[in-house]
C-alpha cells in the first residue's frame, strides 16, 4: 500500500482497494463540521450577551446608528442656525427700546465685534463630514452665546436706564399748576400792566380768582416759601434736580415751607394779588439751569391737575 493513500474493503474482490476522493471528502466534511460549529457557537455567544466579546452583528448596528447621528446632528444644525436668526432679528427691537428710553441704538460695526470671531478649525478625531458638522454646530453655538450676551448686556442697560427715566421724570414741571386761563403767547416781551413799559415777561400768567389751589409742577424740595419783598409779591420756589426749578409768585399763601419734600400734584399754595399785580392770577415759571423757558413748552397736553390726581389716585 502506497503512504498518503486510503483504502476501503470490497465485497466483491474480497481485498483492499484505493478510496478514490477520500482525501476531498474528509476535507469537506471538516469544513462544513466547522462551519456549523462556528455558527453553533456565535448563536450561543449571541444568547449569552456577546460572551465571548465577539461582537458580531454590531458592525452593521453601529452603521446604522451614526447614520442615525448624522442625521440629529444635521437637525439640530438646522435649529440652531434658525435660533441664531432670531435672535439677529430681535436687534431691531431692542434698538426700539433703547430709543424709547433715549439710548443710542447699537450699530452694525459695534455689534459684529461683539458677536464675531476668529472661527478656529476643530477636529474631534471622527471622519470629516461628521467632524464638520460637529465644527458647525460648536460654531454657530458660540456665535448666538455671543449675541445673547451682548442683548442681555443692552437690555440691562435699557431697564437701568428706564428706571432712571421714571425718576427723572417724575421731576420734570410736566403739569399746570393751577387751573384758570391763560394766553401761550404772553412769554416774552410785552406791554407791562400796570408799569406800562415794554418788559421781558417770564412766565406764564394763569388767571383766576383769589384762593384757587396750585399745585406742584413735580417732584422736588422746596427751596423758597414767603414774601419776596419785590414784584412777585408771596411766592413759593421749587428745586426739582436735574437743573430744574419752578416759581409760583403773587400767592394769597404759602402752605409749604423750605426744605420740605413735595410730589407733583401736592398743594403747595393758594393763589392770590400780592405784589406788583393789576389783578388776581398766578405767575408761574420754569427754569432750566437757571434760565427761563416757556412752561408752555413743558405742559403735558395741558393736561388738568384734576385729571392728573385722579389717575395717580387709580394707579395707587
Amino acid at each position: 500500500m502506497s503512504p498518503g493513500k486510503f483504502y476501503r474493503f470490497s465485497k466483491d474482490s474480497l481485498n483492499l482497494v484505493e478510496a478514490r476522493w477520500a482525501r476531498t471528502r474528509l476535507v469537506a466534511v471538516a469544513v462544513v463540521a466547522t462551519v456549523v460549529l462556528g455558527y453553533g457557537v456565535i448563536e450561543i455567544n449571541q444568547m449569552l450577551g456577546d460572551l465571548l466579546g465577539i461582537h458580531v452583528g454590531h458592525v452593521g448596528y453601529l452603521t446604522s446608528e451614526n447614520e442615525m447621528l448624522k442625521g440629529q446632528l444635521k437637525l439640530l444644525s438646522g435649529r440652531l442656525s434658525a435660533l441664531e436668526q432670531r435672535l439677529v432679528a430681535l436687534n431691531e427691537q431692542e434698538n426700539e427700546f433703547r430709543l424709547l428710553v433715549d439710548l443710542s441704538k447699537v450699530d452694525e460695526d459695534t455689534r459684529r465685534a461683539g458677536v464675531g470671531g476668529a472661527e478656529e478649525n476643530l477636529d474631534f478625531g471622527f471622519s470629516s463630514d461628521v467632524n464638520d458638522l460637529l465644527g458647525n454646530l460648536h460654531h454657530t453655538l458660540d456665535r448666538a452665546e455671543r449675541e445673547l450676551q451682548l442683548q442681555y448686556r443692552s437690555y440691562q442697560e435699557v431697564d437701568a436706564t428706564y428706571e432712571k427715566n421714571k425718576v427723572r421724570f417724575a421731576h420734570l414741571p410736566a403739569i399746570k399748576p393751577m387751573v384758570g386761563y391763560y394766553d401761550v403767547h404772553s412769554f416774552g416781551v410785552r406791554m407791562h400792566p400796570v408799569l406800562h413799559i415794554r418788559k421781558m415777561h417770564e412766565g406764564l400768567d394763569i388767571t383766576n380768582e383769589v384762593g384757587t389751589s396750585i399745585y406742584a409742577a413735580a417732584d422736588g424740595v422746596v427751596e423758597f416759601a414767603g414774601r419776596t419783598g419785590g414784584g412777585y409779591g408771596i411766592m413759593v420756589e421749587i428745586d426739582h434736580g436735574y437743573g430744574y426749578t419752578t416759581a409760583y409768585a403773587h400767592l394769597s399763601k404759602a402752605l409749604v415751607r423750605e426744605g420740605q419734600k413735595v410730589k407733583r400734584g401736592e398743594l403747595i399754595a393758594k393763589s392770590g394779588r400780592s405784589g406788583l399785580v393789576s389783578g388776581p392770577h398766578l405767575h408761574y415759571e420754569v427754569r432750566y439751569k437757571g434760565v427761563r423757558e416757556n412752561p408752555v413748552d413743558f405742559f403735558f397736553d395741558d393736561i388738568s391737575i384734576q385729571d392728573y390726581r385722579r389717575q395717580i389716585a387709580a394707579l395707587d
